[in-house]
């Protein structure tokens, strides 16, 4: 049985542990630490990056990917008809806590059913297809859930900076495919996959799969707002 170990980090901070101690293992080093708080922030603590990407949502929205809902919110306070996808069933019972109107809890590739004109994927939530084949699944699924006309807006960054001075061996795969696991207090969640795709990249991954692809922002940390539409033949 998977152990929501994430969840349970973020019940416990959200019940006012604010100390909680989230650690995340890695396949490229040592382990680090992963400031619960990240999670639920407000609007006023947003990077630039994502209020161009929260500005632009524009239709039925499906936050993809949602946590504990502080995108979900601050769209919701927009007047945006938002709904706030998440497979844990955690982070679920914070969202409708805190107040999200429209919370699902789903399966990201599987979710089926309704379509939406925005979906959004923030703090890499691209990375949820875990490896670059698990890329093109996901857009796929994404594809069904647009409707005609409708945007993909996500972000994503280039790791390749972590094995540029030598110091960690190349990986066997793909640089930006990272296995993860979360350790919270005496549990450790389960492995899980995580990608991060550099921007030549998802290029060239968009446009054989008849995306059209728009690098809306970048940051100095290799960060990057990418927005995707269908190509209309």
């Amino acid at each position: 049985m998977n152990k929501d170990v994430f969840g349970q980090a973020l019940t416990d901070y959200h019940r006012g542990k604010t100390d909680a101690s989230l650690l995340l293992h890695n396949s490229y080093g040592e382990a680090e630490d992963m400031p619960v708080d990240v999670f639920f922030r407000s609007p006023e603590e947003f990077t630039e990056l994502e209020h161009i990407a929260l500005a632009l949502c524009d239709g039925r929205t499906l936050d993809l990917g949602a946590g504990v809902g502080s995108h979900a919110l601050h769209l919701q306070a927009q007047g945006i008809d938002v709904t706030a996808l998440e497979i844990s069933p955690l982070a679920c019972g914070i969202m409708r806590q805190r107040g999200v109107a429209r919370v699902v809890q789903a399966d990201a590739f599987t979710y089926a059913g309704e379509r939406f004109d925005t979906i959004l994927m923030l703090m890499n939530g691209i990375g949820l297809a875990g490896t670059l084949s698990g890329v093109e699944t996901l857009l796929s699924q994404c594809a069904k859930l647009l409707n005609e006309g409708g945007q993909l807006l996500f972000d994503s960054s280039d790791i390749s900076y972590l094995y540029q001075d030598g110091d960690m061996p190349e990986p066997q795969t793909y640089r930006g495919e990272i296995q993860f696991q979360y350790e919270y207090g005496r549990e450790v969640g389960d492995p899980f996959s995580w990608v991060y795709v550099d921007q030549n990249t998802l290029i060239e991954i968009a446009q054989r799969l008849g995306w059209v692809v728009q690098i809306l922002h970048e940051d100095e940390y290799d960060q990057y707002l990418a927005r995707m539409e269908r190509k209309t033949w």
